[in-house]
């Protein structure tokens, strides 16, 4: 129960920084404003599908946990 107690603060931990990175990302670094990603607004309605963003975050996402991980 230890083990499982310290992989959820890891994890706590891991989701604070990502999502400050999140935050700061779309402000500097123009997250969620990429070409490629599919915004319509008509009226009162908007639609925002961020595609290329989230491929991007996957890759990274991907290529940081390869690194962290692997044993």
């Amino acid at each position: 129960m230890e083990t499982f107690g310290k992989m959820m603060i890891f994890f706590g931990v891991l989701l604070v920084l990502f999502g400050g990175l999140m935050l700061a990302g779309g402000k500097f670094l123009g997250l969620g404003r990429l070409p490629g990603d599919i915004f319509i607004q008509r009226g009162n309605f908007s639609f925002y599908f961020p595609v290329v963003t989230s491929i991007v975050l996957s890759i990274l996402l991907t290529i940081i946990l390869n690194i962290f991980v692997r044993r």
